[in-house]
């Protein structure tokens, strides 16, 4: 079975011995077919939102600058911006190398550099930015204004749409079609009025969650000793003399 938006309702119609439903009907499936749909959705958004970085939403963002302007819209569908991850791209063009961008507080912005705003004429402040700030109204700045169209990039975490089409793809990866399918099967049995297995879904869907923020969240990051063996330096040094 193809690992899109049919395949993922069709998978709840046969858990429910119901009869399954192709390319040619899907779009128009009415009573329990719809609400198969909606439950689908229903548990990729709690997937989504149980967890703010999912790998899976990551997008590595290309933007070019536009000479003089400081201030940029976030990305539509985003989520949450790594600002840790802002450079400016090596461009021959402009003789620049990769630059990476450095954080500061919007206060210190607005109280140190924020006239270059206003002081349109100055193309002398110009030059290859060396900051980034994050406003409050969903848009990022950098500073100084830059005196060319650099290629700025930078990596967040996407908000997934909803899935509309028979074809559509999940962005959770297919691995993880069981977690889909289990909090799929949470709805499912409500709308029936089975509050105990909804219930036994429900814990089942919670557990799938929690294995994949063990496989994609809860990572240790190797540290490596750096410490000399005083016992060991001892021998190494009698050896030697």
């Amino acid at each position: 079975m193809a690992y899109d938006f049919l395949g993922l309702v069709n998978d709840i119609n046969r858990r429910l011995n119901e009869v399954p439903l192709t390319s040619a009907n899907f779009d128009s499936a009415v009573g329990f077919y719809s609400l198969g749909k909606d439950s689908v959705n229903a548990s990729i958004r709690y997937i989504n939102q149980s967890q703010f970085e999912w790998p899976f939403n990551h997008v590595e963002q290309e933007d070019d600058l536009t000479a003089g302007e400081i201030r940029y819209a976030y990305p539509a569908d985003a989520k949450t911006i790594d600002f840790d991850s802002f450079r400016i791209k090596r461009n021959s063009t402009f003789g620049n190398e990769t630059k990476k961008l450095s954080i500061i507080d919007y206060e210190e912005y607005l109280t140190n550099y924020v006239d270059a705003e206003y002081d349109t004429s100055n193309t002398g402040i110009r030059t290859i930015p060396r900051y980034v700030f994050r406003t409050p109204s969903q848009e990022f700045g950098v500073y100084p204004p830059p005196d060319n169209d650099y290629e700025l990039v930078y990596e967040y975490y996407r908000l997934p749409v909803d899935l509309e089409n028979a074809t559509d793809v999940p962005s959770v990866p297919e691995q993880f079609r069981y977690v889909i399918v289990d909090g799929a099967m949470y709805h499912a049995y409500l709308f029936r009025g089975n509050t105990q297995d909804a219930q036994m879904q429900l814990q089942k869907f919670e557990e799938g969650i929690k294995d994949m923020r063990t496989l994609y969240i809860n990572r240790y990051h190797y540290i490596r000793d750096t410490r000399i063996n005083a016992g060991l330096s001892y021998h190494v040094k009698s050896r030697v003399g």
